[in-house]
C-alpha cells in the first residue's frame, strides 16, 4: 500500500474490487478533473441508488501522510464491504481538494469523510463547494484531527461542532467513554462504559447543547491536562447542519483504533446516518429544540385561585394535571404559632387541576390541615400539611384520588402530637370537584409536631397496583451538630424529636420509611409479598415490626417514582446539615438518590452514601462519642426504640452529594471506617456539587407510554433515563442519568449523566425552585416551581410545561438511500 494516498483511491462495490483500487503507486490512479466554478446549486440530495462515500485526506502539512489515514481508509473500505447487502456502500478516497469544486462528481456521494491532519486544506471556492454539497442534503463525518481543519472558517467550525484546545494531551491514554445515546446507530451496540485507548482532545468551547452528544469521555479515567473540560466532556456528536447531516468523533487518533471492532461499529453507524441508509435522531439534546412555558398565572390578591404552596403533582390519563398546596398561605395571611390558640398551624391544603384543553385552572377542593406555620426557630416552623397526591390506576373509571396529609382536627395541643393519614377521595370528573365527604381513611399513624421537620410526602404506584408512600423521619434537624440525628434527647412529654432511631431506624414506626400497601376497593388495604417485614417479627431484644414497611432508613423523601415497565422504585431524600465531614462524627450532609429493586434498609441515621457510618452517641452524655455504627450489622440500641434491635443490613445508595462535591469517598481502615479527612476525599460523581441542598427525585421517561400523535413529547433518546434534581438551581443537580440495571439495586453508580439546566430553565425567571416534575401522557414534562420564599406561595409559584419542538429523526423516510444490492 502506498504511504501517500492522493487523487482517487478505492472504488469498492459489493464484493467487487474495481480497476480504480490503488495497490501500487498513486500515479496509477486516474487524475482528478480540473476545478469548476463554485456557483453550483445541487438540486437533489447527493447520492444515488448505489451509495457512495468519499474520504478526503488532504492535509496542509508537508511530508508523508500519517499512518492513521491509511488505517482509516482501509477500515472504511471494509465497513463498506461488510454487513447486509442493503447497507453496503462504495468508497473512494482522495487527497485532492479540487474534488469540492466538481459539482457533478461531488453530487454522487452520499457522505464525505474528513480523515485529515487538519490545517487550511480548502481554498474559498473549495469550501463553497462543500457548503453547497451540505445545503443539498449531503452527509459529513469528521474524524479526530478533522476538527483542526479550516481553522479560519466559522462555517466549518459549525460543521465539526468544536475546535480542539491547544492544551489537548498528545499521549495515547486508556479512558472510559460513557455512551449515553442508546438509540443512534453509531452507539446503540456499544458498551455503555467503553474502555479504550486514544488521543483525547480538549475543546475550546464545550459543544453540548448546540450539538447532540452521543458519547462523553470520563476525565477521571485519564489525565486530561490543563485544558480539561470537566465532567461533561463530549467525544462524539452529531447534528443536522445547513441542510445536511454532520457527525463528528474525537476518537480515531491512533492506527490501532481502526482495528477495534467497537470503533468500526461506531464509524459504521455514523456512516449509516450520514449516507441516509438509516434514520437517527440528532436533535434530542439540542437546547433550542425545547420550550418552557408557564401554565399558571400568579394568584389574585388574597386568593389561591391558581396555586397553593406547591408540594406535589400527578398527571391524569386525559392530560389534566393535579397539583397540591401543602398548607402555607400567601404572606398576607396570618400565621398562628401560639400553642394555646386552637387555630395553631391551621391551613388549607389545596388541590388544583390544570386542564390543557381549556388552559384553565380549577380549585378541586381544600382540606383543613395542620401546616400553616413558617419561619422562626426550631419549635415554630413545620412541614406537615397536604403532602402527596396520586390517582387510582382506574381513575378514568372511578375518579379516586389518594391524598397524604395531616388533618388539623386530629392534632393534640397538649402532647403536641398529630395524625398523619392516607385517604381516598372521589372526584366528580365533570366538575373537577373533590367530594370531601367521600373520604376513606386507608392508613394512619402518629407524628410529633412539637418540633419541625421532615414529613416526606410523595406517593407512586407500581404496575401491580401497589401504592408506595414516602414518609420523613419526623425528627429535628438540630441537636446532633448536623450529623447523625441520633441524639436521644431532648423530648416533649416523653416523645423524642431529636432521635431518628425512634423513627427512621425503628422497625415498628412508619416514619422515615417508604411504605408499600395494596389498596382494596372497599377502602382498606392488604400487604403485598416482598415487603421488608411481615409485621410478626421479634428478636432476642424484644420489639416488633410493621408490615407496611418496604424501605427503612430514609430521612426526608419528598419525591418518589416507580418505573412501571420494570417496577424499580426511585427515591431521593434530603440529608442533615453538617457542611463538612467530621473525623469524630462521620460524613457531612449527603442528599441522596437511590434506585431500589427490593425491600431494604437505606441506612439513616446509622450510615449514608455508599455505606459510610456515623458515630454512636447515647446517654448519659450525648456529646460524647461511642463506637462507629456497623453498616452490615446495625443495631438500634436507642432508649426511644420500640422495634427490633437487630436491623437489616444497609444497602449502599447510587447517588450522594455534599457541599464539597458529588459522591465523596474516603480511604477506610481495617474496620471499614472512612478517614473522613477532606484532603483524602475522592469524588466519584464529579457532575454533582451541592451547597444548600434538597434532593427532588424525578421520573424515568418512557417514550412508548406517551401519545403516538403528540407533537410536544420528548424524543425517544430520553427513554429509560432517570431524572434527578434539586430544589435549588445553583450548583445542584438537574440531570438525566443512565443506570446499569445489573448494579443499580446494590448501589451501583450512574454510568452516564447530562445536565438539563438549559432545557428545564434555571434562574429567577425560570424554574428556580424545583418542587416536583413528571411526564404527562402527551410526553411533555410538567414541573412545579415552589416560588421564592418558604412556607408560603408567591408570584413565582407556578406550574410549567417543557415541550419538545425539534421534530422527528432524519433524514425523512422518503429521502432514505438504498445500499448496494
Amino acid at each position: 500500500m502506498s504511504t501517500r494516498r492522493r487523487v482517487w483511491a478505492a472504488s469498492v462495490a459489493a464484493g467487487v474490487v474495481t480497476a480504480g483500487l490503488l495497490s501500487g503507486p498513486a500515479a496509477t490512479a486516474r487524475p482528478y478533473p480540473e476545478p469548476t466554478p463554485t456557483t453550483m446549486s445541487i438540486k437533489s440530495p447527493p447520492g444515488g441508488a448505489n451509495v457512495r462515500v468519499l474520504i478526503f485526506h488532504g492535509s496542509a502539512a508537508a511530508g508523508e501522510e500519517s499512518p492513521v489515514v491509511n488505517a482509516g481508509i482501509e477500515a472504511i473500505e471494509d465497513i463498506g464491504l461488510s454487513g447486509p447487502s442493503n447497507r453496503r456502500f462504495k468508497v473512494q478516497a482522495t487527497g485532492d481538494a479540487s474534488v469540492f469544486t466538481d459539482e457533478t462528481r461531488l453530487g454522487r456521494f452520499n457522505a464525505i469523510v474528513f480523515l485529515t491532519g487538519g490545517g487550511d486544506v480548502l481554498d474559498a471556492e473549495q469550501e463553497a463547494g462543500l457548503e453547497a454539497y451540505m445545503e443539498a442534503g449531503g452527509g459529513f463525518v469528521g474524524i479526530h484531527d478533522a476538527a483542526r481543519a479550516e481553522p479560519y472558517s466559522d462555517w466549518f467550525t459549525g460543521l465539526v461542532g468544536a475546535r480542539p484546545a491547544a492544551s489537548s494531551p498528545t499521549a495515547v491514554q486508556r479512558a472510559t467513554v460513557e455512551v449515553g445515546d442508546r438509540g443512534h446507530p453509531a452507539t446503540k451496540n456499544l458498551p455503555v462504559q467503553w474502555k479504550r485507548p486514544d488521543q483525547w482532545l480538549n475543546w475550546v468551547k464545550n459543544p453540548s447543547g448546540d450539538v447532540h452528544t452521543v458519547a462523553r469521555v470520563r476525565e477521571s479515567t485519564y489525565q486530561p491536562g490543563t485544558g480539561a473540560n470537566g465532567w461533561d466532556h463530549p467525544v462524539s456528536w452529531c447534528r443536522d447542519y445547513d441542510g445536511g447531516r454532520s457527525f463528528y468523533t474525537g476518537m480515531g487518533g491512533t492506527v490501532s483504533s481502526y482495528d477495534e471492532s467497537d470503533f468500526r461499529d461506531h464509524l459504521r453507524g455514523a456512516l449509516m446516518w450520514t449516507t441516509r441508509l438509516e434514520q437517527a435522531d440528532c436533535k434530542a439534546t439540542i437546547n433550542a429544540h425545547y420550550a418552557a412555558e408557564r401554565l399558571t398565572k400568579p394568584n389574585q390578591p388574597g386568593q389561591n385561585d391558581q396555586i397553593g404552596e406547591p408540594h406535589g403533582m400527578v398527571t391524569a390519563p386525559d392530560g389534566r394535571v393535579f397539583y397540591i398546596g401543602r398548607g402555607g398561605a400567601d404572606s398576607s395571611q396570618p400565621v398562628i404559632t401560639d400553642w394555646n390558640n386552637p387555630g395553631i398551624g391551621k391551613g388549607k391544603g389545596e388541590i388544583h387541576v390544570y386542564d390543557p384543553k381549556t388552559k384553565q385552572v380549577t380549585l378541586a377542593g381544600a382540606l383543613t390541615v395542620f401546616g400553616n406555620k413558617g419561619g422562626g426557630d426550631e419549635l415554630v416552623k413545620v412541614e406537615e400539611g397536604l403532602l402527596g397526591i396520586e390517582l387510582d390506576p382506574g381513575f378514568a373509571q372511578n375518579g379516586w384520588v389518594y391524598l397524604h396529609y395531616t388533618p388539623h382536627e386530629r392534632i393534640n395541643r397538649e402532647t403536641r402530637m398529630a395524625e398523619r393519614r392516607v385517604s381516598r377521595f372521589t372526584l366528580d370528573r365533570a366538575t373537577n370537584k373533590l367530594d370531601l365527604a367521600s373520604e376513606k381513611v386507608l392508613l394512619k399513624w402518629p407524628v410529633q409536631i412539637h418540633s419541625c421537620c421532615h414529613a416526606g410526602g410523595g406517593m407512586a404506584w407500581d404496575s401491580k397496583g401497589n401504592l408506595y408512600i414516602a414518609t420523613g423521619d419526623n425528627n429535628s434537624s438540630g441537636f446532633s451538630d448536623g450529623y447523625s440525628g441520633n441524639n436521644p434527647q431532648p423530648n416533649y412529654k416523653g416523645v423524642s424529636f431529636a432521635d431518628a432511631r425512634r423513627t427512621a431506624g425503628n422497625t415498628n414506626n412508619l416514619n422515615g420509611k417508604i411504605l408499600r400497601i395494596h389498596p382494596e376497593p372497599d377502602g382498606t388495604y392488604t400487604l403485598p409479598e416482598g415487603n421488608l417485614f411481615t409485621g410478626k417479627e421479634t428478636d432476642e431484644g424484644g420489639g416488633k415490626t410493621r408490615g407496611e414497611i418496604y424501605v427503612m432508613g430514609v430521612r426526608n423523601p419528598a419525591r418518589i417514582s416507580v418505573d412501571k415497565s420494570t417496577d424499580v422504585l426511585y427515591a431521593g431524600w434530603v440529608g442533615p446539615d453538617a457542611s463538612a465531614p467530621s473525623t469524630t462524627w462521620g460524613p457531612a450532609k449527603y442528599d441522596t438518590f437511590a434506585a431500589i429493586t427490593k425491600a431494604g434498609n437505606r441506612g439513616w441515621p446509622y450510615c449514608m452514601g455508599n455505606k459510610q457510618p456515623y458515630r454512636d452517641r447515647n446517654l448519659p452524655d450525648p456529646s460524647k462519642p461511642l463506637g462507629w455504627y456497623d453498616c452490615d450489622r446495625p443495631k438500634n440500641e436507642s432508649p426511644n426504640n420500640d422495634g427490633l434491635v437487630n436491623l437489616p443490613p444497609v444497602t449502599g445508595n447510587n447517588i450522594w452529594y455534599s457541599p464539597s462535591g458529588g459522591g465523596p469517598d474516603y480511604p477506610r481502615d481495617a474496620n471499614g471506617v472512612p478517614s473522613y479527612k477532606p484532603a483524602e476525599a475522592t469524588y466519584r460523581l464529579p457532575w454533582l456539587k451541592g451547597g444548600g441542598q434538597a434532593a427532588m427525585n424525578g421520573p424515568v421517561y418512557r417514550y412508548g407510554t406517551t401519545a403516538a400523535d403528540s407533537t410536544v413529547k420528548w424524543p425517544a433518546y430520553w427513554d429509560g433515563k432517570w431524572f434527578v434534581g434539586d430544589f435549588y438551581d445553583a450548583d445542584q443537580p438537574r440531570n438525566a442519568v443512565l443506570m446499569d440495571p445489573k448494579t443499580q439495586g446494590d448501589g451501583g453508580l450512574p454510568v452516564h449523566s447530562e445536565s438539563l439546566k438549559k432545557i428545564v430553565p434555571v434562574g429567577n425567571d425560570g424554574i428556580k425552585n424545583l418542587m416536583d416534575w413528571k411526564f404527562g401522557p402527551d410526553g411533555a414534562l410538567y414541573v412545579l416551581d415552589y416560588g421564592r420564599g418558604f412556607f408560603t406561595s408567591d408570584s413565582k409559584s407556578a406550574l410549567w410545561r417543557v415541550t419538545y419542538k425539534g421534530g422527528g429523526p432524519t433524514p425523512a423516510a422518503g429521502q432514505l438511500a438504498r445500499g448496494s444490492e
